[in-house]
């Protein structure tokens, strides 16, 4: 004849396993009839009212999984330590967008950060006077000023395609950014 494991346990179950009924034995005594603090408490905590429900649910499991593991003495605290984290693992997850949220933005109709036609204006303005000002420089420090600050490249570069030494580029470098300082925040003098 087979023996049959013993399953009944103690009905407080401090810090042991219980079987199934057991533990919903003590789902239902301990943690049920702290829906309505628990409910209360998320109402407070949370700005989406809708999800208190869900929220409510996902304690209850995330409780009974840990009782079926072992009973939580006392029940009351391990209860609303539970729906903290559950909380705080929401509000972390609120603050991550996902990629596909945003990847149409003209769909959600919202407003993009587009400079408006008065930056526009201003940014136009400030590229005519930095074209004014490059304009009024002598043609050898303007080429070399156009390499190095527009085209990016370096002294050796604009040395080769200019024909003259690294140490020129450097002498027209220093004159012409010296010169456009003066042209755009200046008095205006002449390079």
């Amino acid at each position: 004849m087979a023996e049959v494991p013993d399953t009944s346990r103690e009905e407080d179950g401090a810090g042991s396993p219980m079987t199934v009924p057991d533990a919903k034995a003590w789902f239902v005594r301990e943690v049920l009839p702290l829906e309505p603090a628990l409910m209360q408490f998320f109402r407070r905590s949370w700005r989406n009212k809708s999800d208190v429900e869900d929220m409510c649910h996902d304690v209850y499991v995330r409780v009974y999984e840990a009782a079926c593991k072992e009973i939580p003495i006392p029940a009351r605290p391990f209860v609303f330590s539970v729906a903290r984290n559950l909380l705080i693992n929401r509000v972390r997850r609120e603050h991550i967008v996902s990629i596909d949220a945003v990847a149409d933005l003209d769909t959600l109709g919202i407003a993009l950060d587009e400079p408006g036609p008065d930056r526009s204006a201003m940014a136009r303005q400030d590229l005519q006077r930095l074209q004014d000002a490059l304009d009024k420089l002598p043609p050898r420090c303007r080429e070399a000023v156009v390499m190095r600050k527009i085209e990016g490249l370096g002294r050796r570069e604009i040395a080769a395609r200019m024909g003259i030494a690294e140490a020129t580029v450097a002498e027209y470098l220093a004159i012409g950014i010296d010169a456009l300082a003066d042209l755009l925040h200046g008095e205006g003098g002449r390079p």
